[in-house]
């Protein structure tokens, strides 16, 4: 049986703020040296899945130079599958931006049904997880399945936010309902679809003359599916699973990280999740820095009394003298200079953190609200951003009004935005 892995990956995330100002979701750093992409391709690789396409769509330049031909992934095969970025092109007859996840399928259908794969496994590249997709096609097949979706419990009052499923007692999906006000269970949708490619190929085609659907899997094919007499099967799934379409669900992952027993093993070495990275020389702490319960990328430097607490670092950043950085996640070649405070934050590439300013707090404060800097922006020396407040892609001094930055507030640059 041969299986094809499709990763939707042109969403734009508009969720996670000047995060995705100039990259598509699944291509935010994670964890100090990942993309979320590679989660997805690493557990395709793991599972003996070697023949995999990415959807992409949205601002694509960074997703495209990360995968590359796929040699992390062991992904550059000319032959016999390896990885393959498709992207929207006009044609003569129906082709043109990808209107929803299916729609995205269906205009690519005609390469993704090349060399008659017997499964299509559709995935999702904004997802936190590690799993044996092996198992899941084993547990298809066995349970004759047309289709299979995996599924895992949450809490409750979570559930609104996802797909929600019922299962009876023999796996059979009896009722799918997206994003429902008041869900009567907490088993939810995570995204990950296995379907008979011949029945895919149908259903979309199906779904591709509505003219009312939105071409959505949640909003319009899996509710078809289930109210039809196919056999749609439920694979339960009890590892960790995060859904990082949010700021505060992608800050929440990172501190999920830095537990004391991390929920998703980062150093299994049975289940290595690849990515492309760059040669960095080792991490320099000093006798009277201090760094606490963090994940601390190649390349940083900490310099004398500062301290790293509950934090993430990715490659490349400088915290100054004195510095403070406290359950925050700051990406690849920040600088926070000597004496910056930084709380509770999330600061993208390139960004500067200038003399005494304040980035963020409420480290005490149940209420979480993270205070958010987008790409190549400067904090001046003294500046106050408040904890809730966000600062977008390529800011300045000058952009600046006053010296605090309120709560709520996005302050966003006077000057033609640049792309690095």
């Amino acid at each position: 049986m041969k299986t094809r892995a499709i990763i939707m990956a042109g969403g734009e995330g508009a969720r996670l703020s000047v995060l995705t100002a100039k990259r598509t979701k699944p291509a935010v750093p994670f964890a100090g040296k990942y993309r979320i992409i590679d989660f997805a391709l690493s557990n395709c690789v793991n599972s003996n899945i070697f023949d995999i396409m990415v959807l992409a769509q949205y601002r694509p330049q960074s997703l495209i130079e990360h995968i590359g031909s796929g040699g992390p992934w062991d992904l550059n095969r000319d032959f016999t599958g390896g990885v393959r970025i498709l992207t929207p092109y006009k044609a003569r007859f129906d082709s043109d931006w990808f209107e929803g996840t299916a729609d995205a399928v269906q205009q690519n259908f005609t390469f993704i049904k090349q060399g008659s794969p017997d499964h299509i496994l559709i995935l999702y590249g904004d997802h936190i997880y590690t799993m044996d997709y092996d198992a899941m096609i084993t547990f298809h097949m066995d349970q004759q399945a047309d289709m299979t979706m995996a599924v895992i419990r949450v809490p409750l009052a979570d559930a609104s936010r996802f797909g929600v499923v019922s299962v009876d007692n023999k796996y059979r999906v009896r009722s799918f309902v997206e994003k429902p006000a008041k869900p009567t269970s907490g088993v939810i949708n995570m995204g990950v679809y296995l379907f008979n490619r011949e029945l895919l190929d149908r259903v979309l085609w199906e779904d591709h003359l509505r003219e009312a659907s939105t071409h959505d899997f949640g909003k319009d094919i899996l509710p078809r599916l289930v109210k039809s007499k196919l056999r749609i099967i439920a694979f339960p799934f009890t590892g960790y699973w995060m859904d990082v379409g949010t700021i505060l669900s992608y800050w929440q992952a990172h501190m999920d990280m830095l537990s004391p027993n991390p929920p998703l093993k980062l150093y299994d070495r049975r289940w290595v999740i690849h990515t492309r990275t760059e040669e960095r020389p080792p991490v320099r702490i000093p006798e009277h820095a201090c760094v606490f319960a963090s994940l601390i990328s190649d390349g940083c430097s900490i310099q004398e009394n500062a301290c790293v607490e509950s934090s993430v670092l990715s490659p490349g950043v400088i915290v100054g003298p004195g510095a403070v950085v406290r359950e925050s996640i700051i990406l690849t070649d920040t600088i926070i200079e000597s004496g910056a405070i930084v709380e509770r934050a999330i600061i993208d590439k390139h960004a500067h953190v200038e003399q005494n300013a304040r980035v963020g707090g409420g480290i005490a404060n149940p209420d979480i609200k993270l205070a958010v800097v987008g790409k190549n922006s400067v904090i001046p020396p003294g500046m106050i951003v408040e904890p809730g407040a966000t600062i977008g892609t390529d800011v300045v001094a000058s952009d600046y009004p006053s010296l605090v930055v309120k709560s709520g507030e996005l302050l966003e640059t006077k000057r033609q935005p640049y792309e690095i």
